[in-house]
C-alpha cells in the first residue's frame, strides 16, 4: 500500500493514516467507508464527494503520496457527518526529493522551508532540496494558485467576466484580475509589447522613407535599386503587418463572433485590406488599368499606411497597458499592507509561522511587537497599542485588550497579543476596502458612455460608408468602374483606421484614477464632471470596542 522506504523500521510498520488524493485531508483507514482501488492500490477519502471525483478521474490527482506532517489542505468536505477524518499526526512521511517514505522519528535528515519541516531519506536527497526548494515542491506548493480559476474582467466593460486570462469580445482589451494579487508581478506582456514595438519602428521606418522619399524630397533611386527598395518595402511592411498586428487580426475576427464590432474590427479591416490590395499592385500590376500605373509601369501601394497604422496603434496599446499597470500598484500597496504570515498557535501550545492564506476562522494567532495584524478577529489575551492610521488616519496608537477587535494590516506597536481569527481572505476589512476600490476604477464616467456609444456606430458607419463608395464609383464611376470603386473603398478604410476614439477616454480616465488612488483618494461612484477633482475620500471609522 505504501511505497518502499529506506528505513527498515518504517518500512515494516505501515503508516496509521492515509491522506485523501483529491481534497489533502488526513484520512483513518480504519474508520473511513469511502474507498477506491485504482493503479494497484486502494485509496481512501474522506467523503463520498471525493471518492466519486477520483473515480471520474484518476489521472488528474496526485498518486502514490501518503499523509505528510504538514496541516491538511482546505477540504471541499468540512463538516461532512461521514468523513472519517483524524487529528493525529502519522507515522511516515514522504520524501520531497525522492518520493520515498520516511520515519519522522527515525531519520536524521530534515530541513525547514515554508513553515513546515521536511523529512528525507539520505543527506544527498536534503542536500538536493536545500538547494532549490521550488523544484521538488512544484510550483502548485511554491506559489498560491491563483490565475488559474481566478475572474477576469475588462476594464471597459466590468460586465464581461470570465475564468481566466482572455480578451473582451466587446472592445477586444486583454482581460485582468478582478481582485489584484499583492505577490503578482509582470508576466512579461508589458516588456514582451515593448520589444514588439520596437521592432515594428526598426522595420516601418524604412518603410516610410521609400515609400516618402519620392514625394518629399524628389529624388528617384535608379535601376535596379528602385525595384530592390520595392522589395525591401514590401517585405518589411508585410512583416509589421502579418507578425507585428497580428493581435489586431486575431481580436478583429473574436468581435465578428458575437456581431460586436470595434476599434480592433476597423483596424484589422483597414491595415489588412490595404496590405492585401498592396500586395496585389505590387506582385501583379498588369492586372490594374493602364491609369494606374506610373511612368515605370507600377502601381501606387499603400504599404507604407498598413505599417504605420499597426505601428502607432501597437504604441497605444503599449501606453495603455502601462497606464493599467501603474493604476493597479495602488490596489497592490494596498494589499500590502497584511503580512504574508502569521503564527499559528496549536492546540498543544506549539508555534508555527504558515501562510496567510492557510489562517482559518477560529485559529488562535500570535501577534508580537513590531508584527501587523493578520486577519481580523478578536483579542484573546494581552495588552499592547495599535497603529490603525491606515484605517482611521489618526496618529495615535489605540490600547488593545482581551476581547477588543482586531483589523487586518494595523500595526502592532509594544505588546504581544494573543487573537482568535474570526474574518479571513475576502471577508477581512482590508480585502473589502481593495474590492470597492478596484470596483470604482473599473467604473465609467459619463463621458466614457458617451464614448462607448459613438464607437458602437462609428465601426459600422465605416464600414458602411465603404461600401457605400464601392458602390456608387462601381455604378456611376469612370472607366474601369471596378478598379476606381476598389481604390474608392480601400481609400476610405485606410483613413478612417487610426481613430483613436475607443482608447483616449479609458486611458485618460485610467490614469486619473490612478493619480486619485496616489494621493489617498478612492472614488466610491463615477465621476458627473470630467476633470480630476472629483475624487471623493473614502473613509472608515474605526470598529466599536
Amino acid at each position: 500500500m505504501n511505497a518502499p522506504s529506506c528505513h527498515s523500521d518504517a518500512a515494516s510498520a505501515g503508516p496509521a493514516a492515509e491522506r485523501d488524493p483529491v481534497c489533502g485531508m488526513t484520512v483513518d483507514p480504519a474508520s473511513t467507508p469511502h474507498h477506491a482501488d485504482h493503479a494497484g492500490r486502494r485509496w481512501y477519502f474522506c467523503s463520498a464527494r471525493c471518492r466519486e471525483r477520483f473515480v471520474a478521474d484518476p489521472q488528474r490527482y496526485p498518486a502514490g503520496t501518503t499523509a505528510t506532517t504538514a496541516p491538511a489542505a482546505p477540504s471541499c468536505c468540512h463538516g461532512h457527518a461521514e468523513s472519517g477524518t483524524t487529528a493525529s499526526a502519522p507515522s511516515a512521511d514522504r520524501d520531497p526529493v525522492c518520493g520515498m517514505t520516511v520515519d519522522p522519528a527515525a531519520s536524521p535528515h530534515q530541513a525547514d522551508h515554508a513553515g513546515r519541516r521536511w523529512h528525507f531519506c539520505s543527506a544527498r536527497c536534503r542536500e538536493r532540496f536545500v538547494a532549490d526548494p521550488d523544484r521538488h515542491l512544484g510550483a502548485a506548493a511554491a506559489a498560491p494558485a491563483t490565475s488559474a480559476g481566478a475572474l477576469y474582467t475588462c476594464p471597459m466593460h466590468p460586465q464581461i467576466r470570465q475564468r481566466g486570462p482572455g480578451h473582451c469580445p466587446l472592445c477586444g482589451m486583454a482581460l485582468e484580475p478582478l481582485l489584484p494579487d499583492a505577490g503578482e508581478d509582470d508576466d512579461g506582456t508589458l516588456a514582451a509589447l515593448g520589444r514588439r514595438l520596437t521592432i515594428c519602428v526598426a522595420l516601418t521606418a524604412p518603410v516610410v522613407a521609400i515609400a516618402m522619399g519620392p514625394h518629399l524630397a524628389g529624388w528617384h533611386l535608379p535601376a535596379p535599386w528602385g525595384a530592390i527598395a520595392a522589395w525591401i518595402e514590401a517585405v518589411l511592411a508585410t512583416i509589421v503587418v502579418l507578425w507585428g498586428g497580428a493581435g489586431f487580426f486575431v481580436r478583429g475576427w473574436r468581435s465578428l463572433r458575437p456581431w460586436a464590432p470595434n476599434m480592433y474590427t476597423l483596424i484589422a479591416l483597414g491595415t489588412g485590406v490595404a496590405w492585401l490590395y498592396s500586395t496585389i499592385a505590387f506582385a501583379a500590376p498588369e492586372l490594374f488599368p493602364a491609369a494606374f500605373r506610373d511612368r515605370h509601369g507600377a502601381v501606387a501601394v499603400y504599404f507604407e499606411a498598413a505599417a504605420v497604422i499597426v505601428t502607432l496603434v501597437l504604441l497605444g496599446d503599449l501606453l495603455e497597458l502601462r497606464a493599467r499597470r501603474r493604476t493597479g500598484a495602488a490596489l497592490k500597496a494596498l494589499l500590502g499592507l497584511a503580512p504574508k504570515q502569521a503564527r499559528r498557535v496549536g492546540a498543544d501550545g506549539s508555534e508555527a509561522d504558515v501562510p496567510l492564506d492557510a489562517v482559518a476562522v477560529g485559529d488562535v494567532l500570535r501577534i508580537r511587537p513590531g508584527e501587523k495584524v493578520p486577519v481580523d478577529g478578536r483579542v484573546v489575551d494581552g495588552a499592547s497599542h495599535l497603529d490603525e492610521s491606515m484605517l482611521t488616519g489618526e496618529p495615535m496608537p489605540v490600547a488593545k485588550a482581551a476581547g477588543d477587535p482586531v483589523t487586518g494590516g494595523t500595526l502592532n506597536r509594544d505588546g504581544a497579543l494573543l487573537m482568535r481569527a474570526e474574518r479571513v481572505g475576502a471577508d477581512t476589512l482590508l480585502a473589502q476596502i481593495v474590492g470597492l476600490v478596484a470596483e470604482a476604477q473599473r467604473s465609467r464616467a459619463p463621458l466614457q458612455r458617451v464614448a462607448d456609444r459613438v464607437a458602437a456606430v462609428f465601426v459600422p458607419a465605416v464600414i458602411g460608408v465603404a461600401l457605400a463608395a464601392f458602390a456608387g464609383w462601381a455604378w456611376v464611376g469612370p472607366e474601369p468602374r471596378l478598379a476606381h470603386a476598389l481604390i474608392a473603398a480601400v481609400s476610405v478604410l485606410i483613413i478612417a483606421c487610426p481613430c483613436a476614439l475607443g482608447l483616449a477616454t479609458p486611458i485618460s480616465i485610467m490614469v486619473a484614477s490612478g493619480r486619485a488612488r496616489r494621493t489617498a483618494s478612492c472614488s466610491a461612484t463615477p465621476p458627473r464632471s470630467n476633470s480630476c477633482a472629483w475624487s471623493t475620500r473614502w473613509s472608515s471609522t474605526r470598529p466599536a470596542r
